[in-house]
């Protein structure tokens, strides 16, 4: 069939095509088939969605992944790709081979899926999990798609946390000191996928996150690290993709998870990498048995992949710092830069540093370049290099403006702090989309609480979000107070 391409202005990351229904029908057309689009000797594909209105008979409307397509085309049914059969054995958990998680991976990154086929594939993982050798292939294929760096260093450091714990912004610490100690440290992060704040998210509170790969070099070259987003360079761009398929669900199943860590990693050049995970009631791994399944899998994965990996397993029960949303937790890491700041987040940004530098083979003690000032100026240093303001400090970063403070309606001992729901609480108040927006947490496990004590503020950028974030704070507890007698019961 013949038609007139045209743009449509639709902000889709997916190739759709706007068919008008006459020529859908003629065609034999329905939504989510594939059409093949030829012009000027070239052919791509596209997945169509049905409409009266948005264009006239005649025409197809072409989104922005498809706007080099122009004038006269010849539209035609193309068939559905073979990775949707993966997708449907995943469904029914049949274990995949790798060329099957290959095709998948192919089809993910050259938009041949549609968000519907790509949700199916997230959901059949998060309910049927991925057996290791999935784990592994799937891994392999995810770091072969997209760019790549490479360093001179034969040592390349990097960390991640697996999430889950309200404020655990550590790595901006960590890198400091790291990159100090003379190790390269080039740490790329995601946005936060179910948290309030990720890495990437808090950073860009203080200088831009999004380079490419000349200017990373460039950045690394100048100060021993950088902390950027990894999503800016195409490092492992199927993993962007599925994480964005997670996100609406806020799940992230564990074989996923690891796919995503290692393949970003390798894509990185990383070398040596420590994975922080916690776990605890509230945190995205609850059991300590199940923590030690998942650091030998992550062990297993890495040796896979001839990556030096180590992992720290970490208590999750309580946020680490105060604060919860990007600015927050931006103004907690240069409290602790300063020689202030959360202790809680100041001894595990240490323990993990240390444990990183150990794991390196340097020698070199992370708590004197924390405390001499020295871990500070090369933040500075970073933040300068990454277009940031290089005097900016922790007083000068202000959450929203709109807030409230939840406080003790009785006396008694914090018996337990929920980071799900303080998690959950912030991002209702807007984060991290609204970067001033989250939580200070003003009380943890086991602090005595006197009647009318501040338990926590909520903070907003908007009226709207503020009161929304209220509301929803009615149907929590996010941090529970018990008399004495009942706390110690509920500790056994």
């Amino acid at each position: 069939m013949r038609l007139e391409a045209t743009t449509i202005d639709i902000g889709t990351s997916r190739p759709l095509v706007l068919l008008n229904t006459v020529d859908a029908d003629e065609l034999g057309a329905h939504p989510l088939d594939r059409v093949r689009i030829a012009w000027d000797g070239a052919t791509t594909t596209g997945i169509v969605k049905r409409t009266d209105e948005l264009v006239e008979a005649g025409t197809v409307g072409v989104t922005e992944p498809l706007d080099h397509v122009h004038g006269d085309v010849e539209v035609t049914l193309a068939g559905t790709p073979p990775s949707v059969r993966c997708v449907r054995k995943k469904l029914d958990d049949v274990e995949l081979e790798r060329n099957e998680l290959e095709r998948i991976v192919r089809d993910i990154h050259e938009n041949r899926l549609s968000d519907v086929e790509l949700s199916a594939f997230v959901s059949a993982v998060y309910a049927n999990g991925l057996s290791l050798a999935e784990t592994k292939n799937l891994t392999e294929a995810m770091s072969g798609v997209g760019q790549r760096l490479q360093w001179d260093a034969s040592i390349v450091a990097d960390k991640h946390s697996i999430g889950g714990v309200a404020g655990n912004c550590v790595t901006p610490i960590m890198v400091a000191i790291v990159a100090e100690a003379g190790v390269t440290m080039p740490k790329s992060s995601s946005r936060a996928v179910t948290s309030p704040a990720g890495t990437a998210d808090v950073m860009e509170v203080v200088s831009d996150v999004e380079f490419s790969i000349e200017e990373i070099e460039r950045i690394v070259d100048e100060t021993n690290g950088c902390l950027v987003w990894g999503g800016g360079v195409d490092l492992s761009p199927v993993d962007d993709e599925i994480i964005r398929a997670e996100n609406p669900l806020s799940i992230d199943p564990e074989g996923l998870l690891m796919a995503s860590v290692l393949s970003k990693k390798r894509s990185a050049g990383s070398s040596h990498v420590v994975i922080d995970i916690p776990y605890g009631e509230g945190a995205k791994v609850e059991s300590l048995v199940a923590a030690r399944e998942l650091a030998d899998d992550f062990k297993r994965v890495g040796d896979y992949l001839e990556m030096d990996i180590h992992c720290a397993i970490t208590h999750g029960t309580d946020p680490i710092g105060r604060g919860v949303g990007p600015v927050l937790e931006a103004r907690d890491v240069l409290a602790v830069l300063e020689g202030d700041g959360p202790e809680s987040l100041r001894l595990k940004s240490l323990r993990l540093a240390e444990m990183l530098l150990e794991h390196c083979g340097v020698d070199a003690s992370a708590t004197e370049i924390l405390e001499s000032g020295r871990a500070l100026e090369r933040f500075r240093s970073i933040v300068a290099a990454q277009g940031g303001d290089p005097n900016v400090e922790s007083a000068d970063l202000e959450p929203g403006e709109e807030s409230t403070t939840i406080r003790a309606d009785r006396a008694g001992i914090a018996s337990r702090v929920d980071n799900r729901q303080l998690s959950d609480l912030a991002r209702r108040a807007g984060a991290p989309r609204d970067s001033g927006a989250g939580l200070v947490v003003h009380r943890t496990v086991g602090d005595e609480v006197e009647a009318g004590d501040r338990l926590y503020t909520i903070h907003a950028e908007t009226r709207a979000k503020l009161e929304e974030a209220m509301s929803f704070a009615d149907q929590l507890e996010p941090i529970r107070v018990r008399s004495k007698a009942d706390a110690l019961v509920e500790r056994r």
